[in-house]
């Protein structure tokens, strides 16, 4: 599962244990891989994260098969924000799609990974991360596939057509958006999206004002 609740900011796992039963044991279930992917039996490697170590070993060790190698997770928080914000990402790198940017898209990675780990740091994670299956790990299957439903909809959105199917990104856009503003960490592609797809921006324009940003050092905090 992934996404953060819009008008909380609460991670799916926060919200599960607001709202079930006290004995339920949460889990979250993380990574790349596209299920016409693994019908066809194609493997790729995932991530199981839980506060419960008893849960978390009995799932991994359960499930793992040579279809999928799991990992046992050890951040929360970094493996819940990097899976919900990489579909941001993904509409990012369908918007450079359907602009013949495509080349770009090396650089969203790099930079969209960069500004992920820094909420991550402040928001009490480890910023590392961003860095592993749950975000950078996933983006083959997010910001290049031609199953990603996020990625469709950015291209598709740019070209002046309609996307009928759920692309979660596009919530997760103001999710991000607003832990940005909460943790005061700056999030310029986040940001970049959400000003396009909420504010009507034009994509073009703000892409250049992303070049037009103040010099940085490649990993300032």
């Amino acid at each position: 599962m992934k996404g953060i609740e819009v008008s909380t900011g609460r991670r799916l796992s926060e919200v599960a244990k607001d709202c079930c039963d006290v004995s339920n044991r949460i889990a979250v279930w993380l990574g790349p891989g596209h299920v016409q992917e693994f019908y066809a039996g194609i493997p790729n490697c995932m991530v199981i994260d839980s506060y419960d170590e008893a849960v978390k070993k009995l799932l991994v060790d359960s499930f793992t098969s040579e279809l999928i190698r799991f990992y046992y997770g050890e951040d929360m928080i970094g493996n819940e924000i990097g899976a919900a914000s990489k579909n941001v990402i993904g509409i990012a790198a369908g918007m450079l799609d359907g602009l013949g940017l495509s080349t770009l898209k090396g650089a969203l990675m790099s930079r969209g990974t960069r500004e992920i780990a820094r909420l991550i740091d402040k928001m009490g994670g480890n910023e590392l991360s961003a860095y592993g299956l749950c975000h950078l790990g996933d983006y083959e299957a997010t910001v290049f596939s031609k199953y990603s439903h996020n990625r469709m909809y950015g291209e598709m959105l740019v070209r002046g057509e309609n996307y009928t199917e759920l692309a979660e990104g596009y919530y997760t856009a103001e999710a991000m958006v607003g832990l940005g503003e909460k943790y005061g960490v700056d999030l310029p592609i986040c940001s970049a999206v959400y000003s396009v797809i909420y504010e009507n921006r034009d994509v073009r324009e703000v892409i250049g004002e992303l070049f037009g940003r103040s010099i940085k050092s490649e990993f300032y905090k």
